[in-house]
């Protein structure tokens, strides 16, 4: 086996481990199974003339034990938090992210400094402000989460408790955090404050969403219609998003800088750019996968995608083992993916459409929309309990629209900075998308007779839709390069 390979299925092995423990398997099941598939690769390696893959595929089935093993460090380690529970106190913490802000309210992720350990969530009253790198006094009552839902959420984050209106909260210290995730936050919200004195209420929510993915002021009518009309995805930072902002950054820097350069500049451009964001599981996905493509292409090596996702994935489940199970982001950003990449060119060898017909991007975009919807279908369906058959239609209709638009936001905040007025013209210019976008999201909202509702999931049915469309998506890339 080449060593690319064995490293594939590491991870993936390793990927097996992680969502078996994810699940709440008991480790001596998963030592069972792991010995089990060990057994079943040994057994075909002897009946089928000693393939030597097969042989390598047993050895490399203890990296489902690795995996499982993992994760339960980690979340042994993550409990091991030290923090009153129930009972009301005074503690100092340092908050350790972008304060989630809207007009009513704000939330904060503080880090508890001695004596005390651990993570907590505080919901409060959106005035006064606070930043990140703020140390504060608190004093509420710290409690548990409710709920598996909401406590394999919060886990995720690494967060032990919450404290909703605590009685007090006052900053000690400024500017504790580190400087240069503070520099981005701050021109994140210099980016927000311009589209708020550029653009009307609703827009201004709108273009920070796609360009930065904050999705706090948008109001719960929108944020409805979004959902109605299957368009959420689109302020939910992707691979999308990232394409167009590595394009624009690598255009741009071409003309001043040699190739070495700019590679370097674009991977630190991005990597500011996910700090900034909040660091999404979408968008550290398309990030990684966007960085291991501009690698490939600077060290002149081919690039392969299966080996992309894998490692990108164990990168990020490296880093917090709970995102493959417990984070929906991680999950649709990653099934929607390989709907992109191998769900969409089997649907062009259905509908017998060559890569050298030319289809305009509408039909282009309607492909991939279909490819990553069908892909993330069932996902979609057990977490929201429904799905709008005519969001395929306002996908389409939207896409097209969306590089500009981004561009132009993006434009209006590098302007801003040597002259208000001319921000403002540029405002003008990107509100008509805006307001197109805004006008189809609406509509389409409104079209409740395309919206399915189904309260439960089987997950009989869940594994029968996904073996179908794999084997839908083999058999005709097969038949594809049979043809070629």
């Amino acid at each position: 086996m080449k060593y690319h390979d064995s490293v594939f299925y590491a991870i993936v092995f390793f990927l097996a481990g992680v969502l078996l423990a994810s699940a709440h398997l008991n480790f001596v099941i998963i030592l069972l199974l792991s010995f089990w598939a060990a057994a079943i690769f040994l057994f075909l390696y002897f009946h089928s003339g000693l393939n030597s893959r097969l042989l390598w595929l047993a050895g490399l089935s203890v990296f489902i034990i690795v995996g499982s093993g993992y994760f339960l460090f980690d979340d042994l380690r993550f409990r091991n938090f030290s923090l009153p529970i129930g009972e009301e106190t005074d503690f100092t913490g340092l908050i350790i992210n972008d304060p989630e802000a809207s007009s009513k309210s704000q939330r904060l992720i503080v880090e508890a400094q001695e004596p005390y350990r651990g993570r907590v969530l505080i919901r409060l009253n959106s005035r006064p402000a606070f930043h990140y790198g703020d140390l504060v006094g608190v004093t509420g009552t710290i409690k548990l989460p409710d709920g598996d839902r909401q406590k394999n959420f919060l886990a995720k984050e690494k967060i032990a408790g919450t404290i909703v209106f605590p009685q007090k909260i006052a900053i000690i210290e400024a500017n504790r955090g580190f400087v240069l995730k503070a520099s981005l936050f701050r021109l994140k919200n210099y980016s927000l404050g311009v589209f708020e004195k550029s653009l009307p209420p609703e827009k201004a929510a709108l273009l920070g969403g796609l360009t930065l993915g904050q999705r706090s002021d948008f109001s719960p009518e929108f944020k409805e219609s979004m959902n109605l009309s299957g368009t959420t995805h689109l302020v939910a930072l992707s691979g999308y998003n990232i394409e167009v902002i590595v394009a624009a950054v690598a255009t741009a820097l071409s003309r001043f800088f040699k190739r070495r350069t700019r590679f370097i500049l674009t991977v630190l451009i991005i990597v500011g750019f996910v700090m900034m964001t909040g660091a999404e599981a979408s968008i550290v996905r398309a990030a990684a996968m966007g960085i291991i493509a501009l690698l490939a292409q600077q060290t002149n090596r081919v690039y392969n995608f299966r080996n992309a996702i894998s490692f990108a994935a164990f990168l990020m489940v490296l880093v917090n083992p709970k995102v493959l199970f417990f984070d929906l982001g991680f999950q649709l950003s990653f099934f929607a993916l390989l709907g992109i990449v191998y769900l969409k060119p089997a649907l062009m060898n259905f509908l017998r459409i060559s890569r050298k017909t030319k289809i305009r991007v509408w039909a282009e975009n309607g492909l991939t929309t279909i490819a990553a919807q069908l892909a993330v279908l069932p996902l979609l369906i057990s977490n929201f309990k429904s799905f709008s058959f005519s969001s395929f239609v306002a996908n389409i209709l939207i896409l097209e629209f969306v590089p500009l638009t981004m561009f132009l936001g993006f434009l209006m905040v590098g302007i801003s900075f040597l002259s208000s007025y001319l921000a403002l013209i540029i405002g003008w210019l990107a509100n008509f998308f805006l307001v197109y976008v805004i006008f189809i999201i609406n509509t389409f909202a409104k079209l409740k007779f395309f919206v399915v509702e189904i309260n439960n999931l089987n997950i009989v049915f869940s594994i029968i839709y996904f073996a179908t469309l794999a084997i839908f998506a083999i058999t005709q890339l097969r038949s594809r390069k049979t043809q070629i």
